[in-house]
């Protein structure tokens, strides 16, 4: 049997994803978790074979977690899902060599399938998304910027920012200008917009 652990925020969608693959005969679902910041103690905990995570998750992103598990539990292989297909996802996935990228539209027996690859040692990339990967723009952003950008994203002022990533005000608010000048924005807002649809921010 696979041992897989499942991380999905959307409840039902995660039931729903468990009831399918516990079809499998080969397939157990031995815990699921809702949040990024739970999978690795989740998958250490279980031992788990494969962890199959959405990309976007509360509390920490799937790929974040990702790089996490490769240093707490490197046996377990990772299977990113994906509801959307920015190319400039996808290459920070494959510079964290993640086994598997899907996106979620996927028939469930062709997740079922891209399991079990995983945990033979196959990699598994939806073509749509490695087109997508390949003609993906490299990002202009530096990794302060984008980190101030996603907390932005968060709905945080700049005050809260600041003091998340324990940086002055006046310095959040360089970081931000920066981000909305480099990526041809009319304000943060629509420089968190580019910036997520280019897949450059979660």
């Amino acid at each position: 049997m696979i041992k897989i652990l499942l991380a999905e925020d959307i409840r039902i969608l995660r039931d729903a994803l468990q009831a399918l693959l516990s079809l499998e005969h080969d397939l157990d679902v031995v815990t699921t978790v809702g949040r990024g910041d739970e999978i690795v103690s989740a998958a250490v905990e279980h031992d788990v074979d494969v962890a199959v995570i959405d990309v976007s998750l509360p509390g920490q992103d799937g790929l974040t977690a990702v790089a996490e598990l490769q240093q707490r539990l490197p046996n377990c292989r990772s299977l990113i899902l994906t509801g959307f297909g920015h190319g400039g996802v996808l290459r920070r996935a494959l510079a964290l060599q993640v086994h598997g990228y899907l996106l979620k539209e996927a028939p469930p027996e062709e997740l079922a399938e891209a399991i079990r690859r995983v945990a033979d040692g196959q990699r598994v990339v939806d073509p749509q998304l490695a087109l997508s990967a390949w003609n993906a723009v490299d990002h202009p952003l530096t990794e302060r910027e984008k980190e101030v950008l996603s907390v932005a994203a968060e709905g945080a002022d700049v005050a809260e920012i600041a003091s998340r990533l324990h940086l002055a005000a006046g310095t959040v608010r360089n970081y931000l200008t920066s981000a909305v000048s480099k990526t041809n924005a009319r304000n943060r807002v629509d420089a968190i917009r580019i910036a997520r649809e280019a897949g450059w921010i979660l």
